[in-house]
């Protein structure tokens, strides 16, 4: 091998020396590339494959591209404020000739730091001195007919530290992977639950979060009443994830149904309401970060289909971007989030909102899932949950009576407990959770969710305590370990059945027990109403008279506060009647009939057919008459109306020979629906109802019309 002679090599070595003098001394800091991965906004974006955060991502092979026109910009936050000394610009064919690079401390007020009219594309590397957090290319004139295109938008320079001023600051900080939410420079695990109350009680309740270690609380909607409840919070070392409410939120059938591809005026009302409260709140301590929109990708299903869908979908996310976008240029201090209730919303969020700085999910039942599914999809932001808890109505098995069976207390407690877990299991890149829900209400909804219902305390308001701050003991709430009803798919309406319950208090208090009902897998209702009942541990109850699926409640009360409820369904139907009925398959007629809407047609003669499914259903007036002809002169002694929720709450049974004549052998002006038994004993061959004044708005409706002969 021909090796260079250390003769040779000597010169070479004098001429870098003497380069080496000429040169002088190196820098005492070298720059520092400041731009990679941080936060980067654009005017607009070719395409979802092209969006701004890929100028800054480090992968030259990646770029961000610029909508077709002119002028056209592509800002990036470096955290803090920064001695910025070098841009670089990487060029795709579609270059500027013209342009500026400016710097600015807020992002709305830019001062010029170069600029040119004869750039030739390529790659240009600048110096620059200037001082600020937010660096911003801004082109004027475009070569060819394309837009701008970067492979990567470089900004270099001696980084300077978090701004501190202020009432708080909150960062997305670290690398992929190894994300951390900081406030202030400290680390901040979301420990939260979502905010039920009014607004009006935050001062009351928080210290109580905050005794049980709650640091967040999150809401769905943010406006002029806002304040008291990031006062308080602020007051108590708690923020809020501050929501803002979009069309159509709240997933499936709920919402509104706006369309995202051609409704500005939704678009440009909606931006200047979010504008104009984050203006309003960025500088209370109480923030913690902005969540635009909740559970809306997936909630467009109830809106549109196919293509409509799919646009609408694109259209929704582009806006939560422009959102962010406007957010981040009147507050550098909070990140901006956006939520739905799926990860299969994330795809969404990837390719049409690069300007959120974290994802955010609902999720239940799946909540262990979403690691996986943040795996699987290759994201490069971290996360927060923002819904999670127990199972869900639309996520359990049904009962036998048909009817989403809701889990137990020590189910929901464990529900809890395993979400937290899996949150804590995706170090670095989940951020913490708002657990579902810290609400008083107690129907429905606040006995499947709320950790306080009724403002009593639950098992799950012990489990969170002890997630949270890692408290135990104290005074708990009865345990109700098993609940079995004597009858559960063909209780008679009005009649008795037997609730059997094993409960025990932790601290041997005595307990107390009520009763509810909820009617909502009838006709949607929330609330519960009072049970009537006997008995401690096994107990006599009453059934409801309105036919149909009722969940019952058992509350049992320690006296301290505390609450344990467990339910059941159970199916009311029609009291047995012995004997003939001589009206089934009789010829029905009625004054009117409804024959037009939902499940219409509504015919008279749905209710002598013996199916309590079908349903005649008059017109929405008083008053109105429902007879069957028996066919003959016939004795009969029990009567029975079975109603749907449209009732008589007054009305006569009549009779009559010739349909002509009629006589009055039962009369009612109190009517509250359900199953009417009646002993009516009479003979003849036209049995009728007639019925003068409504029970409900609607008209009056009758699964049977029974008449019967022992």
């Amino acid at each position: 091998m021909d090796r260079p002679s250390l003769l040779r090599a000597v010169p070479a070595l004098v001429a870098l020396l003497v380069l080496g003098l000429l040169a002088g001394p190196a820098p005492a800091h070298a720059a520092t590339l400041l731009s990679q991965g941080r936060p980067a906004t654009a005017s607009s974006s070719e395409g979802a494959g092209t969006p701004a955060s890929a100028a800054v991502d480090g992968n030259a092979g990646t770029r961000w591209a610029s909508a077709w026109s002119d002028p056209q910009w592509l800002q990036v936050d470096l955290g803090a404020p920064a001695d910025i000394s070098q841009v670089t610009l990487n060029w795709e064919a579609a270059y500027a000739t013209a342009y500026e690079i400016q710097v600015s401390d807020d992002a709305t007020a830019w001062r010029t730091v170069y600029s040119t009219t004869t750039a030739t594309g390529g790659t240009q590397n600048l110096t620059v001195t200037g001082h600020g957090r937010y660096v911003r290319f801004y082109g004027t004139h475009r070569v060819g007919g394309y837009g701008y295109s970067l492979w990567e938008f470089q900004v270099s320079g001696t980084p300077g530290t978090p701004t501190q001023d202020g009432p708080g600051v909150t960062r997305v900080t670290g690398s992929p992977g190894n994300w951390q939410l900081t406030v202030d420079g400290t680390p901040w695990t979301v420990k939260g639950l979502t905010w039920g109350p009014p607004v009006s009680e935050a001062g009351t309740r928080m210290p109580e979060l905050h005794a049980i270690g709650v640091n967040t609380v999150r809401t769905w909607g943010t406006d002029g009443s806002s304040r008291p409840l990031f006062d308080a919070a602020a007051a108590n070392g708690i923020k809020v994830v501050a929501g803002f409410w979009l069309q159509p939120g709240g997933g499936p059938g709920s919402g509104g149904c706006v369309d995202y591809t051609t409704d500005t005026n939704y678009k440009n009302t909606m931006l200047a309401e979010i504008r104009n409260w984050v203006d309003t709140y960025k500088a209370n301590p109480g923030v913690l970060m902005w969540n635009v929109g909740n559970e809306s990708i997936l909630g467009m299903q109830n809106c549109y289909s196919g293509t409509q869908l799919e646009q609408n979908r694109i259209a929704y996310t582009r806006f939560v971007d422009q959102a962010a976008q406007a957010i981040h240029a009147i507050d550098a201090n909070h990140p901006v989030t956006s939520t739905d209730a799926w990860t299969g919303a994330w795809p969404y969020y990837k390719a049409y909102a690069p300007s959120l700085d974290l994802y955010s999910v609902n999720s239940y039942a799946q909540v262990c899932q979403v690691k996986q599914d943040w795996l699987a999809g290759g994201y490069t932001k971290p996360y927060i949950v923002t819904e999670t808890g127990p199972a869900g109505e639309w996520e359990v098995p049904n009962d036998v009576n048909g009817v989403p069976a809701e889990p137990t207390d020590q189910q929901k407690r464990d529900g809890y407990v395993n979400a937290w877990n899996c949150v804590l299991a995706h170090p670095g890149v989940a951020l913490g959770a708002t657990l579902f829900h810290y609400g008083t209400e107690g129907d429905f909804g606040g006995v499947w969710f709320n950790i306080t219902t009724g403002n009593e305390k639950r098992l799950s308001w012990y489990a969170v305590r002890r997630l949270y701050s890692g408290q135990t003991g104290g005074n708990t709430p009865p345990v109700i370990s098993s609940m079995n009803l004597s009858r559960v798919t063909d209780v008679p309406a009005g009649s008795t059945f037997t609730l059997t319950a094993n409960v025990s208090d932790p601290d041997g208090d005595p307990i107390t027990y009520t009763m509810g009902y909820n009617s909502k897998y009838i006709d949607n209702a929330s609330g519960l109403i009072p049970a009537q009942f006997t008995g401690t541990g096994t107990f006599t109850v009453t059934a409801p008279q309105r036919l149909g699926v009722w969940k019952i409640y058992l509350y049992a009360r320690d006296g301290h506060g505390n609450v344990g409820i467990e339910t059941r369904s159970l199916r009311v139907v029609a009291p047995p009647v012995p004997g003939t009925n001589l009206a089934r398959g009789k010829v029905t007629t009625a004054s009117t009939y409804q024959a037009d809407g939902p499940g219409a047609p509504y015919p008279p003669q749905a209710a002598t057919d013996g199916d309590a499914a079908t349903r005649w259903a008059s017109a929405w007036a008083d008053p109105q008459w429902l007879q069957v002809d028996l066919g003959s002169r016939q004795a009969f002694d029990h009567v029975q109306l079975i109603w749907e929720a449209a009732f008589g709450k007054a009305y006569e049974i009549q009779v009559s020979d010739d349909a002509a004549n009629w006589r009055t052998v039962y009369s009612t002006t109190t009517g509250d629906g359900g199953a009417d038994d009646l002993a009516i004993a009479a003979t003849a061959r036209y049995v009728r109802v007639s019925a003068t004044q409504r029970g409900t708005a609607y008209g009056y409706s009758l699964y049977e019309f029974g008449v019967y002969r022992r």
